[in-house]
């Protein structure tokens, strides 16, 4: 008989700072979020600390007596991993092993290594391996621990500074061929898409666990991998899908986050080409998630940074079985009613039905409202497909009850 494999996480601790641009309601959300992306890498999370500073100190990013009983946490529960909510600089990771003794980690370093352990294809490895160079590059020198010992003087120049050189040229060398492959990969990329033909072309796009792989395999019957865990999907999959009688094409795209590391935007945007080609955009927002609404700015941000915000947008507010609107004691003469308090048909009345015209509120999981989602969905194809080909557009009948 088998015996049951258990899963050893890593145990770990979160440290996050409450600045004049976080307040500690933020803060703790972004370490939540930590948490969840922690969770995801195979780490379990033992205690968080939390400190609240002007600014980041430049030296240990938190303070000297705060470090001191993180240090003395660390040292009395065993803990293996130390993970920072905010990107460390070179000197302040250095600094901070020296205090603590065990493997720091920060908020980017944790993203790459969950987007590293996702990858599937050749393609997304190709580019996370470069944002993993891209991000070591200017740590090398940090990591050269055993060198430390050595210091000026005659005879003492040369070996250290000529293997960190060798290095730094090694990976500047790699980082330079990845991006050459992910150039030729871009342009076989660019040849598919164009061998598609015609079709109107839908992407799906949203923050990270929104559900948009749920949804792709709900409305295309395909099996693309979903999981209640952040990036579960890192490859960009394309489908072809029919509602009624109109064929159009549905991508699955990797999803966005909040502080998202730069090597990985730089990285991805060729990924990203999916939705700036695409004509027309489902904006997969968890509407059970209490703060969706930052979630919805930050996929704005990087629709922004990917020139792909002028495009129709469908907002698509997702796992309504799961919203469960706060209450408010009838008592309570304080408390001001906020959007949080309101029922899911008061929200259909607020600014959310307004966005850019088009909003629907569905579960995918649940297949709830999954009709109204379709006609939606064909009618702005529909309408795209329309102005394309405006000689057959007899084909394709408004939505009706038989579809």
């Amino acid at each position: 008989m088998l015996e049951k494999l258990e899963i050893q996480y890593e145990k770990a601790i979160l440290i996050g700072l409450v600045t004049q641009q976080q307040n500690e309601d933020k803060a703790k959300e972004y370490l939540d979020e930590l948490e969840f992306l922690a969770f995801t890498a195979g780490a379990e999370v033992t205690k968080r600390f939390l400190q609240k500073m002007e600014k980041p100190n430049p030296k240990t990013f938190i303070g000297s007596g705060k470090m001191e009983e993180v240090r003395q946490f660390v040292e009395e529960h065993e803990i293996g991993t130390a993970i920072f909510d905010d990107e460390l600089s070179p000197a302040q990771q250095k600094n901070i092993e020296k205090i603590l003794k065990c493997k720091i980690i920060d908020r980017t370093n944790l993203i790459l290594d969950i987007f590293a352990q996702r990858a599937q294809t050749s393609y997304a490895r190709t580019q996370v391996e470069l944002a993993q160079y891209e991000y070591l590059l200017p740590r090398l020198a940090g990591m050269w621990t055993h060198l430390e010992r050595q210091r000026g003087g005659i005879g003492m120049r040369g070996p250290g500074e000529t293997e960190i050189e060798t290095d730094r040229r090694i990976v500047r060398d790699r980082i330079a061929l990845l991006k050459e492959k992910l150039k030729t990969i871009d342009k076989q990329m660019a040849v598919q898409r164009s061998n598609r033909g015609a079709l109107v072309r839908v992407a799906l796009v949203g923050y990270t666990n929104v559900g948009k792989s749920t949804l792709m395999n709900t409305i295309s019957k395909s099996k693309v991998f979903a999981e209640n865990k952040l990036f579960a999907t890192l490859d960009t999959t394309v489908r072809k899908v029919v509602i009624g009688n109109l064929p159009f094409l549905l991508t699955d795209t990797v999803g966005f986050i909040r502080k998202l590391p730069t090597q990985l935007v730089e990285s991805f945007k060729s990924t990203l080409d999916e939705v700036r080609e695409a004509d027309l955009l489902l904006h997969v927002v968890d509407i059970s998630h209490p703060q969706f609404e930052d979630h919805i700015n930050s996929v704005h941000q990087t629709l922004d940074e990917i020139e792909g915000r002028d495009k129709p947008i469908l907002m698509v507010f997702n796992k309504i079985d799961n919203y469960t609107p706060e209450t408010i004691d009838e008592d309570d003469l304080v408390t001001e009613k906020t959007k949080s308090h309101y029922t899911l048909d008061e929200l259909k009345n607020t600014w959310m039905s307004k966005v850019n015209g088009d909003v629907v509120f569905i579960s995918a999981t649940e297949k709830l409202n999954m009709e109204e989602f379709r006609k939606k969905v064909y009618e702005m194809v529909r309408e795209i497909h329309v102005q394309r080909f405006p000689y057959n557009n007899f084909l394709y009948p408004d939505f009706s009850e038989e579809m």
